[in-house]
């Protein structure tokens, strides 16, 4: 099990080391979907989008939620990894991530009931059978709503060991490819998380109900692809902290869940929230919005966190590590404005010994 230091006093240009992989920093690119895939390969699209970062001086670099099933894609168009013939595009993106000082990561997912979408510029509404779209799954056969009405059949104990046999194969796939940091998607709305959550789950099985049984899923599915994964390499997962919805998921909730992961050897949590309800009654957003969720989880689960959303600036992202609120900070959009945002980072606080830019770059950028 992986545990919190007892004396440290990091900055955001500390190395963070977690089992045997050592970060140069704590900034890393938060996993975003591209939408640009094609039968779930990685293309040039994606070598050139994920290697900015790596060459802006990001020390992680997550690769966008990955689905391990055809049926877990969010939309057509995403990333893919169940299949043998996704690993050597997805090897070429790690191979060119760690010659640029990065270490390479990635999020496997099933998007649940919220797949079967369009690409987000072209509506994101869940997609006919006729225009291309499939059967979805769900703990429930509750549709999420809003854009998104097709109606998920209810997983049967089969579904729910195939599903688990797919996180598994994917994850051996990812260790041939290179990767070195594993993400289990447990957030957002998508599959499991509709499970762990009283707002999508109304089944009366071992997989429903009590707290104990609608984390099931995750806990298992954690385990299995924990056994699956060198115990050297950082195995971390994503949860949505709380579902701002009230009877929903609760804080409480990802605390005591976080407490059964780190059991099954979870190395850290990544916390976001929300997005498993088309409404959040109480949803907060603002800058370091979900830095008070990673700092509870942190201190009430005694387990790593790392913190997203709304993090736009140097010191903003220093003070979360030096609050000890989080061991590292993942950006997004921001990421995606500045792909030098590490760089810029360093210079604004002034850290001697904060990331380098390549020596392509380092006549131009200092």
């Amino acid at each position: 099990m992986s545990q919190l230091p007892t004396k440290t006093s990091p900055n955001l240009f500390s190395p963070l080391t977690i089992q045997g992989v050592t970060l140069r920093n704590r900034i890393g690119l938060s996993p975003m979907c591209q939408y640009s895939s094609e039968d779930g390969l990685l293309n040039d699209w994606h070598l050139v989008h994920l290697g900015a970062r790596a060459a802006g001086g990001a020390g992680l670099i997550i690769i966008e939620a990955t689905g391990v099933e055809p049926r877990g894609r969010i939309t057509p168009a995403d990333a893919g990894l169940w299949s043998d013939r996704h690993i050597e595009p997805l090897a070429r993106v790690c191979r060119f991530l760690k010659q640029q000082g990065a270490v390479p990561g990635i999020q496997l997912a099933h998007a649940g009931r919220k797949a079967s979408a369009a690409r987000p510029w072209e509506g994101g509404r869940s997609l006919s059978d006729a225009e291309g779209g499939w059967e979805t799954l769900g703990p429930s056969p509750l549709a999420f709503g809003a854009e998104l009405p097709r109606v998920p059949r209810a997983m049967t104990l089969e579904d729910i060991r195939t599903v688990q046999e797919a996180f598994r194969a994917a994850t051996v796939r990812a260790l041939a490819a290179g990767v070195e940091w594993l993400e289990l998607h447990a957030a957002h709305g998508y599959l499991l998380h509709s499970f762990y959550s009283p707002l999508a789950n109304q089944r009366q099985d071992a997989y429903g109900g009590s707290f104990a049984n609608r984390v099931r899923l995750t806990v298992e599915t954690a385990r299995l692809m924990r056994q699956a994964w060198p115990a050297h390499y950082p195995f971390t997962v994503r949860l949505s902290c709380t579902d701002w919805v009230p009877g929903g998921w609760t804080l409480e909730d990802s605390i005591g869940l976080a407490k059964l992961l780190q059991a099954e050897g979870v190395d850290l949590i990544d916390c976001s929230s929300g997005f498993n309800a088309p409404e959040m009654d109480t949803y907060p957003f603002g800058p370091s919005f979900q830095a008070p969720l990673a700092g509870a989880v942190r201190q009430g689960a005694g387990l790593r966190t790392a913190c997203v959303g709304c993090i736009t600036e140097s010191a903003q992202a220093d003070a979360i590590i030096r609050n000890g609120q989080a061991d590292l900070v993942l950006l997004g959009r921001e990421m995606l404005r500045n792909p030098n945002w590490a760089l810029q980072a360093a210079r604004e606080l002034k850290n001697p010994q904060g990331t380098q830019p390549p020596v392509q770059y380092a006549g131009a950028i200092r």
